[in-house]
């Protein structure tokens, strides 16, 4: 199962509409996480992992992979994916360890998210998974590069989704 997350929380997000064409180019089961978690919070946390960091948690542990597409705000990756990834580590054992990921962004400037993607690799390292370094998928102007129906319609961009999903598969089954 393929595992998309997208750092935006609007159900129109060009982040969600990208994870999900990632999951049309990779094939099989696919399922979304919901990054709408409370703020991480140490006092929350001495009360108990929030069912839906746990709910996270355990979808990545279970996923043969895991692809992310993320916004760019203000020249990083978002703070709800940033929560997210902080309220994961503090989950039991390490669902990252060795879980193949690969980082993409949707964002509505000319860079197409890239600083956001290098500042999510930089949150990632500490868990160890193995970044598959594909083909950088940076969409730019994503306001335009999907239909109405969410549908990615620029081809350089869906041969691109197409390649890093095929190598994803690969690294994910081998």
């Amino acid at each position: 199962m393929l595992l998309g997350i997208s750092g935006a929380l609007r159900a129109t997000s060009t982040n969600r509409y990208l994870v999900r064409a990632a999951a049309r180019a990779y094939g099989g089961d696919y399922a979304e996480a919901d990054l709408n978690l409370p703020l991480y919070d140490g006092d929350l946390e001495a009360v108990g992992i929030p069912d839906a960091v746990q709910v996270l948690a355990d979808q990545i542990a279970r996923a043969e992979a895991v692809v992310i597409s993320t916004p760019e705000y203000n020249k990083a990756l978002s703070g709800v994916l940033k929560n997210a990834l902080d309220w994961v580590s503090r989950t039991e054992g390490n669902p990252w360890l060795d879980k193949p990921v690969v980082i993409m962004s949707a964002a509505a400037g000319r860079a197409g998210g890239e600083r956001a993607q290098f500042s999510l690799r930089l949150c990632l390292v500490p868990f160890r998974p193995v970044i598959v370094n594909a083909a950088e998928i940076l969409v730019a102007k994503s306001g335009e590069q999907f239909d109405a129906d969410g549908t990615l319609t620029n081809p350089f961009h869906a041969k691109q989704l197409d390649g890093a999903m095929a190598l994803l598969r690969r690294v994910a089954q081998s």
